[in-house]
């Protein structure tokens, strides 16, 4: 039986254990040099509605090192873009390729890619939740705290989709999440409602001081993500305060780190200080984009990984 990543709750605790450790297995044998081309002949599709960098490269990069093959498709070069129904598109890619990644405006369009394909389908990113960056933030969590289990974590920002996914990964991974957002950019109630139901265990304050007092691991993101554009100066206005900058940073715990999942706009989300210096893992999460999307892949249309 086929399955889908669309959330990070699509994961059991088990099962995202297992894709962590295979994919701190897989960085040592990148780094070693070591192959380990266990997607062979496979072949996965890359439908990108939305602009990347770091979701195109690592797929593309990662298909290739497991020995596979990527096809990187917008909808102007499928037949989606003149109007075929994306459930008609689905069943025919799926007679063609073992995987398909979804990166979508709307969470809906990789609902329906799912209902409709009979291999496996993975959310690079929709409106709701982005889940391969999720996995990528708790890979460079667990390097260097070795476990993310206790620890507490700070959102400082936007509630948008990768809030979201890292809310509801609390339930999964057993950290403990305090977001910090103005009110008319909080993380919605369902997301909460969901993740508590789960087991997470979430707080929701106004005051960024408050939220990352004690953190061990202090987030944020753009406040204006793609298609939000119209939305700029609003926003700009609405998070005034909640830069992350190095008097944010003093009020975590001493060994804290910092992540964003880039692109940053530095001066307006995070300093320059910040991104640039000794607390930010900001690159190694990046790069571990890399390495936690392969062992999704393994995982879901591989083989064991030995």
């Amino acid at each position: 039986m086929k399955k889908d990543l669309l959330s990070i709750l699509d994961l059991s605790r088990d099962e995202l254990r297992e894709i962590l450790d295979d994919a701190d297995q897989l960085k040592i044998l990148r780094k070693e040099g070591r192959p380990h081309e266990f997607l062979y002949g496979k072949a996965l599709a890359l439908v990108f509605e939305k602009a990347s960098t770091r979701t195109r490269i690592s797929f593309e990069v990662g298909m290739a090192e497991l020995g596979g093959h990527a096809l990187f498709l917008n909808p102007q070069d499928l037949q989606i873009g003149r109007g075929e129904e994306i459930r008609d598109t689905a069943r025919v890619m799926s007679r063609y390729v073992s995987g398909m990644m979804i990166r979508a405006y709307k969470h809906s369009t990789i609902e329906e890619f799912a209902r409709n394909s009979s291999v496996p389908v993975i959310n690079g990113l929709s409106d709701i939740e982005h889940p391969c960056q999720i996995l990528a933030d708790i890979m460079t969590i667990r390097e260097h705290f070795r476990s993310i289990e206790g620890l507490k974590v700070t959102w400082v920002g936007d509630g948008n989709n990768v809030c979201n996914s890292l809310v509801l990964a609390s339930a999964r991974a057993g950290f403990e999440i305090t977001v910090a957002s103005p009110e008319k950019y909080r993380i919605s109630e369902a997301v909460v409602k969901r993740a508590v139901a789960e087991g997470g265990n979430i707080t929701l304050l106004k005051d960024p001081s408050e939220a990352v007092k004690d953190a061990h691991v202090v987030v944020t993101d753009t406040w204006i993500s793609m298609g939000e554009e119209s939305e700029r100066d609003a926003r700009i206005r609405a998070f005034k305060g909640f830069t992350v900058d190095t008097g944010l940073m003093k009020k975590a715990d001493p060994d804290a780190i910092f992540l964003h999942c880039l692109p940053a706009h530095r001066g307006r989300e995070v300093t320059d200080e910040v991104i640039e210096g000794p607390q930010s893992v900001v690159f190694d999460e990046a790069e571990n984009r890399l390495h936690a999307q392969k062992a999704v892949l393994v995982k879901m249309i591989g083989r064991e990984i030995t």
